[in-house]
């Protein structure tokens, strides 16, 4: 993993937190090119991260009443 795959890292979470999202888990995945033609490593990121929201009546969406909540 070189330091150009870990500054794209840290800015790709820069830009989630940015817009308000809370990374709680992140995964870099460096790799050899898998196309024969190309030598240049390639990675993936997987990032999760969450977000609450409120409802239009300034109630949390985890609200004990609300049908959608995921028990």
């Amino acid at each position: 993993m070189d330091d150009d795959m870990l500054a794209d890292q840290r800015r790709l979470v820069e830009l989630v937190e940015d817009e308000g999202w809370d990374v709680t888990d992140l995964e870099l995945s460096a790799y050899d090119s898998p196309w024969a033609d190309e030598d240049d490593p390639e990675a993936t990121v997987t990032i999760t991260a969450r977000k609450p929201y409120e409802t239009a009546d300034g109630e949390d969406e985890d609200d004990e009443d609300n049908p959608f909540r995921l028990k």
